[in-house]
């Protein structure tokens, strides 16, 4: 359970529910023009406590593609890799700049992730929170919505230890 736990953890984190779009379309961009699209990193304090205290995880490496596919490198503490492919959609919400996604990771396993995420202008270029949970197969979570912000999975009740940022690499 606890590896289908990461695996789903790790697959939101790597998905995100995204309608392709024309960067003219205001209706499903940030202003990065692209929502979650590009490479991603997060390290350190950054990782979620969830991830950190169950999995160990060390580090994060996140590339959302045009073509709607990703690829998610997680490292844990000893330096062990683990890579998880999916596909992705992400779709703009009505809240602030805040997206859905929707992940349907493909391996090491198939499961479904759905969360929210928004990406922000940081100090140092664009930061992204993101916030997932499995849906599929069901360990029972229910998604973290737009209207209920950060912190919304499971009703609130994992509160902030589900919650990753990241930095944009490019």
């Amino acid at each position: 359970m606890k590896r289908v736990l990461y695996l789903s953890m790790i697959a939101m984190l790597a998905t995100a529910v995204l309608f392709s779009c024309k960067k003219d379309d205001d209706d499903n961009t940030n202003e990065t023009g692209t929502g979650i699209i590009g490479e991603w990193y997060s390290s350190g304090d950054n990782v979620a406590p969830l991830l950190v205290t169950y999995f160990a995880v060390d580090s994060i490496y996140a590339s959302f593609n045009e073509n709607q596919t990703y690829l998610v490198e997680s490292y844990d503490v000893t330096g062990v890799k683990t890579e998880y492919i999916g596909t992705f959609v992400q779709t703009k919400s009505e809240v602030g700049d805040i997206y859905t996604i929707v992940l349907n990771q493909s391996a090491p396993s198939a499961v479904t992730s759905e969360g929210i995420f928004e990406v922000t202008m940081g100090e140092a270029g664009y930061d992204m929170m993101y916030e997932v949970v499995q849906m599929e197969p069901a360990l029972g979570n229910s998604a973290p919505t737009p209207d209920g912000g950060f912190g919304s999975s499971n009703g609130g009740a994992l509160g902030t230890i589900n919650i990753q940022k990241y930095l944009k690499l490019n």
